[in-house]
């Protein structure tokens, strides 16, 4: 028989009888609610004809979810309206009526409010600690232990300008454990310290993930946007998860690995959004409120991880979230207001900056440079397309071979593999922000970068000479050289790294590809110009001795273009990164970049990574971005297809309740069609096994007399029995009277529509009244996947 979307995920997990207990609380005494009925044998009313009026009072646990399940988004909507119209006319009986109804209007508002205080509470302690453990694996602060390296230099007087970064309360491992700064053996010893931190960070993170919250791997944004598509994933957004998450993400980042931050910032803020709406019974109750919350905190997490509150907000409404009313909209600003103001109090880079790579430029760009620009469009574009194949390859690959059995070797080989590769390239060595902040900034008289040896003569202590001709010096060769290896070096190892059991981000690592290419393009571009200035190009805007090319700004927009190319952002990401940079009259040289790159992007798959990921695992995720552009029908697409059984469902008032198990047992289906009688096949509604299996447990629980002979009905009066009949069972408070259905003969990308913008989780088939089939959402996805000549089964969730 075949009936409505399998019960559960794992394409779908058997059916246990629940995920979650049900909280069958004692139901208040009945006293007279029962209905009377006429036995049909004049005997009057016997005990036995008292009927359980379900809609009397509401059953606990009715209306609730299963794991893995996908919620039914009309239903949570017609719940709310309910409870708001049912608040609004009580409000006027008393004092208290109203202070209840005030609270409630106001709880959004205070759930948005804790959730942007925690976000950046969170992100700024993860901030301080990072940094704190990534200058650990170099060295320590004799003066004050718990500072970082820049932290302990500040008070020192013994600082040069040249050398600001040494002073002698900072000791490296060497000078600790050897006694002597320079030298082979000091070099080794610093090497061997600096693998063995990467290493036990990385141990630490993978082990604490394994053992006490497995959700808390990865950057959590494809999980966050199937959640939001109305998807149920338990304890993806619990408390375990949130304090794992939070302190495996400072070790993971600290163990210089090639992940970012900003991603599982999202994951830790939607967990701060989630834990909150417990406190507040609209949202606690009500799976589509709780979504609306987590849309706000995803904002919130945008907001503190790039500093871009704005951004932040078009980010939730541009990547994540499925439904973005414009309430929404208005509690992700305050939301993301917040947490940017708990952030920017905790100051945690000490430069009174939400971000560590916040730049300012001062030189014009000029029409001519669009042409690099564009082309770092492509790049990005390019690498886009080649890091999502890679990555999905590699990431199937762990999945489908013994190599995924044993994430903490895995983790652990990555690790070493990047400490040990990384420790001889200073650009490599450096946090992957410090390096971006690096490519980002221009040269100027207070840089003591080798990217701004730029005179050979030039010392830190002679002021910057006028009229600074850019001409290299060997140390720019070299640093280009560095850069080029840890070009390659980071594309290398990001393929790899994303995708590990341990918090990983995509942002950072995507930005520093970018940044690392587009300051090779930059100071080539300088280069071309300061030897060449006759030429026409440059003749009319440079003049000799100018300043006229921003290596710093071709690394800006080299960065917004890989990141771009991977997540196909436009709208999101250019407003991200002006509010990053401050650089607004940048913003043509970006858009012209992120565009080109998401074409270049898009030739070669339409997909971003989180996409990529979601279909990947399986989620039951209909993206809004796709199109569907096949002419099928309906009756294509619904079951039961010829071949199969026949569809099973129940009839509103002939069977027994022993039938009524016998459906459920054998079956594993979410839901049954109720129809008139086997014979009309006329639709009366639709009632889910969740729901039957709680009412009917419910019911014996509290009354006496059910047998499993009783009869099951779902109208409005009960049908006429024998009188020696046992207490038949009213089911009709459970039944959906207004499924949504469609006739055998409409187009399925009208289907596809419906279920995409009304988060249907299933719809009925007709054919002049009478009931074909059903199509569910799984059916909808397997579908596409036929379409696209994939298998079917192998993309459902596994």
């Amino acid at each position: 028989m075949i009936g409505v979307e399998e019960v559960s995920a794992d394409p779908y997990l058997p059916y246990d009888g629940g995920g979650d207990t049900i909280p069958l609380h004692e139901l208040s005494g009945r006293g007279s609610n029962y209905a009377m009925s006429n036995g049909g044998g004049g005997g009057g009313a016997s005990s036995s004809t008292h009927l359980l009026d379900l809609l009397e009072e509401p059953i606990p646990g009715v209306g609730t979810y299963d794991d893995f399940h996908t919620i039914d988004w009309v239903r949570e909507k017609c719940k709310d309206r309910e409870r708001h119209r049912k608040i609004n006319s009580k409000k006027k009986e008393s004092a208290w009526e109203f202070t209840k109804s005030l609270y409630d209007a106001w709880s959004g508002w205070l759930v948005v409010t804790l959730t942007g205080l925690a976000s950046g509470a969170l992100a700024g302690l993860i901030d301080i600690a990072a940094d704190w453990l990534n200058d650990l694996k170099e060295g320590v602060c004799l003066s004050a232990m718990w500072f970082n390296h820049e932290q302990c230099c500040w008070g020192s007087n013994e600082t040069t300008f040249a050398e600001r970064d040494k002073c002698p309360q900072w000791k490296t491992w060497a000078e600790l454990i050897l006694g002597q700064a320079e030298g082979p053996g000091s070099y080794i010893m610093n090497y061997f310290m600096f693998t063995f931190w990467a290493l036990s960070f990385a141990f630490l993170a993978v082990s604490l993930v394994k053992v006490f919250a497995p959700y808390a791997c990865g950057s959590g944004i494809p999980e966050i946007k199937t959640i939001l598509s109305g998807f149920i994933i338990r304890g993806y957004l619990g408390k375990w998860t949130l304090l794992i998450k939070t302190v495996t993400l400072v070790l993971a980042v600290a163990s210089g690995l090639s992940l970012g931050k900003e991603g599982p910032l999202v994951h830790v803020a939607c967990c701060c959004g989630n834990i909150f709406s417990y406190l507040f019974p609209k949202y606690s109750k009500n799976e589509a409120k709780k979504r609306e919350v987590l849309s706000a905190a995803s904002a919130a997490g945008v907001s503190v991880a790039f500093g871009a509150p704005i951004g932040g907000v078009l980010f939730s409404l541009e990547e994540v979230s499925y439904y973005f009313p414009l309430k929404t909209l208005w509690r992700s600003f305050f939301a993301a207001l917040v947490a940017a103001f708990v952030l920017r109090s905790i100051n945690p880079f000490g430069n009174s900056r939400l971000v560590l790579f916040y730049v300012e430029y001062h030189t014009p760009w000029y029409l001519f440079e669009l042409f690099p620009f564009i082309l770092l469009g492509v790049f990005g574009g390019l690498w886009g397309a080649f890091f999502i194949r890679a990555n999905i390859a590699w990431c199937r690959r762990r999945k489908s071979t013994r190599f995924g059995k044993y994430p903490v070797l895995e983790v652990i080989t990555v690790a070493a593999i990047t400490a040990i590769v990384a420790f001889p390239n200073p650009y490599t060595r450096q946090n992957t922000s410090e390096l971006i902040k690096e490519l980002f900034t221009d040269c100027g008289p207070l840089e003591s970068s080798q990217l701004c040896q730029y005179r050979s003569q030039m010392n830190g202590s002679q002021a910057y000479p006028q009229g600074s001709d850019a001409t290299t010096t060997p140390g720019v060769y070299s640093a280009m050289w560095q850069l080029s290896l840890a070009l390659v070096f980071k594309i290398i190892m990001t393929i790899f790294t994303f995708g590990l059991k341990v918090p990983s981000g995509l942002f950072i690592p995507s930005m520093a590809i970018g940044a690392i290419a587009g300051r090779i393009v930059g100071i080539a571009v300088e280069q071309l110009a300061y030897y060449h200035h006759d030429w026409f190009l440059f003749r009319e805007w440079c003049e000799v001795g100018a300043d006229c090319i921003t290596p710093g700004l071709y690394a800006m927009v080299g960065a917004a273009a890989c990141l771009g190319g991977v997540t196909r952002m436009t709208v999101s990401l250019v407003v991200i990164v002006f509010e990053l940079t401050g650089g607004l009259e940048y913003i043509v040289p970006l858009m012209a970049a992120v565009m080109t790159s998401k074409w270049v992007g898009d030739a070669f798959g339409r997909e971003g990574i989180y996409e990529a990921h979601i279909r990947l695992n399986g989620y039951p995720f209909l993206d809004a971005k796709e199109e569907f552009t096949h002419t099928t029908l309906a009756r294509e697409v619904m079951r039961p297809r010829r071949s199969d059984p026949p569809l099973a469902v129940l009839t509103q008032d002939d069977m027994t309740l022993a039938e009524l198990q016998a459906i459920i047992s054998e079956t594993n289906y979410n839901g049954f069609p109720v129809i008139v009688s086997k014979e009309s096949q006329r639709l009366v509604g639709f009632a889910l096994r969740r729901d039957i299996t709680i009412a009917i447990e419910n019911t014996r629980r509290k009354q006496e007399g059910i047998m499993l002979n009783s009869r099951i009905y779902f109208t409005q009066h009960a049908p006429t029995l024998p009188a020696d009949s046992p207490r038949p069972l009213k089911l009709r408070s459970i039944l959906d009277m207004s499924p949504f259905t469609v006739t055998d003969h409409t187009p399925m990308e009208i289907v596809v529509d419906i279920f995409r913008k009304l988060g249907l989780r299933q719809c009925l088939v007709t054919h002049n009244g009478r009931l074909l089939g059903v199509i569910t959402k799984k059916d909808i996805l397997r579908h596409m996947a036929q379409m696209a000549n994939q298998d079917p089964e192998s993309i459902m969730f596994n």
